[in-house]
């Protein structure tokens, strides 16, 4: 099975999964036309779309792609029904699909409905978890935020975060606003750095890698902790991780 991300609009990936025989999976494609293009150049053959939630960036090219390939199917949690799924999916089903047994978890937090799509080693989990940050809060709150990245932590380290957006670098400096003698975050901060000086893409990601400079991940870091001021001083992980949204909203 091999793996291509298409990059769309400023910042965005749109992820395929294709086998040895052409088949593939699209994920999110909000735009149509460097899907149409890729598929033309690949000569691959469409059989599902997966969708994590409703946001036109993610969603934008479904109905295009399937006027082009009017068999395809379109996966996607219930805030997609009417964005073109045909096929809806909530938190704990599975779907197979190309011989690969997807799982399928419940992640709200930037949408209500947001769902995240695994199937070993790839995570595709839309815009939750980015390299180095997390969503913005557009319709859930921190607290169901800070649960579905709980969730997804509990997977495998080789999983590869197939994330939505190329957002790494300024998660990282966010990152190091705060701990800014960390040095995983420095080390890291060089690479991604360089990468983007080249024009290529920081992803995907590793869990094991998240799991050092995801700054959303480090809610437990004691030097996090003596970051934040006493007189808001966070007893708990959950508190401290709405304290970090907050503050890279306003970053």
């Amino acid at each position: 099975m091999n793996l291509t991300s298409i990059p769309a609009f400023t910042d965005n990936y749109i992820w395929v999964l294709s086998d040895e025989t052409g088949k593939c999976l699209i994920v999110d494609p909000g735009d149509a036309a460097p899907v149409l293009k890729k598929i033309a150049e690949e000569r691959w053959q469409p059989v599902a779309i997966l969708l994590t939630h409703h946001h036109h960036d993610h969603v934008g090219g479904v109905n295009e792609l399937v006027k082009a390939f009017p068999e395809l199917a379109v996966y996607g949690p219930q805030e997609t029904h009417n964005k073109g799924a045909t096929h809806i999916v909530t938190g704990g089903d599975k779907v197979n699909l190309l011989g690969l047994e997807f799982k399928i978890f419940a992640t709200p937090g930037h949408t209500l409905g947001h769902i995240s799509w695994f199937t070993s080693p790839w995570l595709f989990c839309g815009d939750t978890m980015f390299s180095g940050g997390c969503g913005r809060l557009f319709e859930g709150t921190a607290q169901q935020m800070y649960l579905s990245f709980q969730l997804l932590n509990l997977l495998q380290s080789e999983t590869l975060i197939c994330c939505a957006h190329e957002y790494t670098l300024s998660n990282l400096t966010f990152a190091l606003s705060i701990l800014p003698s960390n040095p995983d975050l420095n080390e890291y901060f060089l690479k991604v750095k360089e990468l983007r000086a080249k024009n290529r893409s920081t992803l995907p990601s590793t869990l094991a890698i998240e799991r050092k400079i995801n700054i959303f991940l480090l809610t437990d870091n004691s030097d996090l902790i003596e970051k934040i001021p006493n007189e808001t001083k966070l007893q708990h992980s959950e508190a401290r991780f709405a304290w970090l949204r907050t503050n890279k909203d306003n970053f």
